[in-house]
């Protein structure tokens, strides 16, 4: 093998493979003379018919032979008539096809790139061209310029290409200068961008260990880092050993840097419980704001209408249930309350006590509005109550800013929304940002009715306030306990309490729905998985398999989702001729597949199956399934229960297989049959609260697959990380402002 640097030059023939996530390309190179070459490395946004300048070294691979190993590139643009008609081909410019590129090389020749660049009105000149079209051809060319040289410099300082992509969107053409200057607003939101890449980065640049830049962009990182974990804030003595820590500085420049960002209003500092804490201000005004509000709207008065008596006798004669005295007065509650806290576990009632309060407030003469926080969770609440319910985004019509490119909702205390009352189902899932927004849309004089189970696992971003509203006792509140007796027939139901009690599940039992089986190897326990999914409770206990969900603690490991998810795919959907797929990273998407939505995106267009409306954005969860991968306009077509939206492949790193998923992906659904995977695991994973909410999604069948020791360390493992919250202290007017 030759070690000694080699150039290359010559046009791409082919791209064989691109992962949109970190560059990495596998292209075919014509280097002239009838001489073409393979080529791999991190080559951004390859496209067939341009000019490469490759400088690297050959060697050998074992499976694919001689190859060219690119470490540096540069881009020239097509030369020949032919190289710019097969670039063009290509699609590389959205709307251009091989025919209207022919039509356009055959107009202006050798030109044709220097008419895009700067005269892109001229190609108005070509049949079929309106002067509209024309400007948006132009616009894309210089747009896909500009992307794939800002896609090179992050090559080169080793950024994720994809990082490349959403910070062109915010900065445009002088993204590259605007960094020189600040390579730390790729830590600004909405980018995502990892701190250690970015930090590199800066020192590359030139940036000291003890720029203020650094400090403050270290000190912000640990705060936005922590919200993962779901705090809201940090003590700061805490805030400032981390930072110094992450920065390898004193802590003294830490320090410094916390009372820089204070006094520039970057940061709120404040004594909370006699500690001195941090917050970032958008999680201050949240924490603060919701307390506020939600003590307004449960002071505001909603005097007891006369006649409650007969409207109660009127919904219970509706609706044939035969109230126990408890739902009785939650049900009655509601007529005089602005805000009212359901909380139980499975089996307590909790959907029988939403269906006699929305018979009463509609006995009332008063409009209600019901959400949840996912699509899966409106969906089930959707059906159980009969009425239509909506995602907490959408019924605050969430969207992006185009200027700032962050997420914006059109209802808030300006345009409040139209309701009397709103009710929201599963608010353990609910963190304090999105319950802020939604409270700023309803108005004080308004109720809200909040139902969910708090030992279910806790929202996924920051804060736990349905958790801390209930532990504040400040706020009106129905605790149901009561199992009804229809429910206590489930086995899922009442080993479910005896999990949350800390009490071993009925593991022996094979009599009724939730059954045990064990396996002693990794290869053992996935195989039954894949069995049971495919043939065996198809066949033996009619479930069809799109009705089946694999959980699993954790996603990485031999039982963690990536690797179940690749082991389903290959039996319940395995590749076929009539099927289209398109690679991605170390798996293939393909035609047929189930899918999971995986981060909110409001961009992505989508249309219902009907064709009855059209909208705009997919949230993180959403559950679909692949009807139609396109290689030529490169798009997936992803239907999610009636609606039906278009992936770009550069999106596909929004969606992943949904064969299995982690229990906290499944927060929030419920499915017809569970089969959770207990194996070894993180002490953080293998607890009871994960434990707790799989067996409660599963319906009507839960399959707890593996090792017992498993489902014993999970049962005994009580312990919750600690979230450092204040909605309770302010709750109980001890937080300040």
């Amino acid at each position: 093998m030759n070690e000694e640097l080699e150039i290359l030059q010559g046009a791409v023939a082919a791209v064989v493979y691109q992962n949109y996530d970190n560059g990495y390309a596998v292209l075919r190179l014509n280097c002239g003379g009838g001489v073409t070459v393979t080529v791999v490395g991190t080559i951004p946004m390859p496209v067939v018919g341009e000019r490469l300048m490759v400088t690297g070294k050959w060697s050998n691979h074992s499976n694919f032979g001689r190859q060219f190993e690119a470490e540096f590139l540069e881009r020239l643009l097509p030369q020949t008539a032919l190289e710019i008609q097969s670039y063009l081909s290509s699609r590389a410019i959205k709307g251009i096809g091989p025919v209207m590129a022919a039509r356009i090389v055959e107009y202006f020749g050798e030109q044709t790139l220097l008419v895009l660049e700067r005269e892109p009105e001229k190609l108005a000149l070509v049949p079929g061209i309106s002067k509209e079209k024309a400007r948006l051809f132009g616009e894309e060319f210089r747009r896909q310029a500009g992307m794939r040289q800002l896609m090179e410099f992050f090559a080169l300082h080793q950024l994720p290409t994809e990082l490349g992509v959403r910070t062109y969107k915010l900065y445009g053409e002088q993204t590259v200068e605007l960094l020189y200057d600040d390579p730390y607003l790729l830590m600004d939101e909405g980018l995502d961008a990892p701190f250690h890449a970015v930090d590199r980065f800066a020192i590359e640049l030139g940036v000291a260990a003890d720029d203020p830049r650094r400090i403050e962009a270290g000190v912000l990182f640990e705060l936005s880092y922590n919200l993962q974990g779901g705090h809201t804030f940090l003590p700061r003595a805490k805030l400032a050993a981390a930072t110094a820590q992450l920065l390898s500085v004193e802590l003294e420049a830490a320090e410094t840097g916390i009372t820089r960002l204070r006094e520039g209003e970057r940061l709120v500092c404040q004594n909370l419980a006699d500690i001195d804490v941090v917050y970032l201000p958008q999680i201050h005004e949240a924490e603060v704001g919701s307390a506020l509000h939600l003590l307004k709207m449960a002071q505001w008065p909603h005097p007891e209408p006369e006649n409650l008596d007969r409207l109660m006798a009127k919904v219970e004669s509706e609706s044939a249930v035969r109230y126990s005295d408890q739902q009785r007065s939650a049900i009655r509650s509601a007529a005089s309350t602005g805000v009212l806290l359901i909380t139980g576990g499975p089996g307590t009632g909790k959907t029988t006590i939403v269906n006699g309060i929305l018979s009463l407030l509609g006995h009332m003469q008063l409009k209600c509005v019901l959400a949840a926080p996912t699509g899966r969770a409106a969906k089930r609440l959707t059906e159980v109550t009969g009425e239509e319910a909506s995602t907490i985004h959408r019924l605050l019509e969430a969207g992006i800013d185009p200027n700032t490119g962050r997420m914006v909702f059109s209802r808030d205390a300006d345009q409040p929304l139209k309701a009397d009352a709103v009710i929201v189902d599963e608010m353990s899932m609910v963190d304090v940002q999105l319950l802020y927004s939604l409270l700023q849309a309803v108005p004080l004089n308004k109720r809200l009715i909040l139902v969910g189970d708090p030992d279910q696992l806790p929202p996924v971003g920051p804060g736990f306030p349905f958790g801390d509203m209930l532990r504040s006792n400040m706020l009106p509140t129905v605790r149901l306990t009561d199992i009804f007796r229809q429910a206590r027939e489930s086995l899922i139901v009442m080993n479910a309490h005896r999990i949350n009690s800390g009490e071993l599940p009925e593991l022996r039992r094979v009599d009724r729905d939730f059954f045990f089986m064990r396996r002693n190897s990794e290869e053992a326990l996935t195989q039954l998985i894949c069995d049971l999914c495919s043939t065996r409770l198809p066949q033996n206990m009619g479930i069809p398999a799109d009705q089946i969900q694999v959980l699993s603690p954790t996603r990485k490991g031999p039982t963690g989702t990536i690797y179940l998810n690749k082991l389903l795919q290959k039996v319940l959907n395995p590749p076929a001729p009539t099927k289209k797929e398109r690679q991605h990273g170390d798996f293939s998407f393909r035609e047929g597949d189930r899918v999971m939505q995986i981060r909110n995106n409001y961009d992505i267009l989508w249309r219902k199956t009907d064709g009855s409306a059209v909208g705009a954005g997919v949230f993180n969860g959403d559950i679909g399934s692949i009807t139609a991968i396109d290689p030529k306009a490169e798009t997936v077509t992803v239907v999610f229960d009636d609606r039906e939206a278009e992936y770009d492949f550069s999106q596909l790193t929004e969606l992943e297989l949904a064969y299995a998923m982690t229990v906290h992906k499944s927060q929030g659904s419920e499915y017809r049959a569970v089969i959770l995977a207990a194996w070894n695991g993180s002490p953080y994973l293998l607890s009871r609260s994960v434990l707790y909410t799989a067996v409660t999604r599963a319906r009507e069948l839960l399959i707890i697959a593996g090792r017992e020791e498993v489902v014993v360390t999970m049962t005994n493992n009580a312990k919750r990380s600690r979230r450092y919250s204040g909605l309770k202290l302010r709750l109980q007017g001890k937080g300040g402002a």
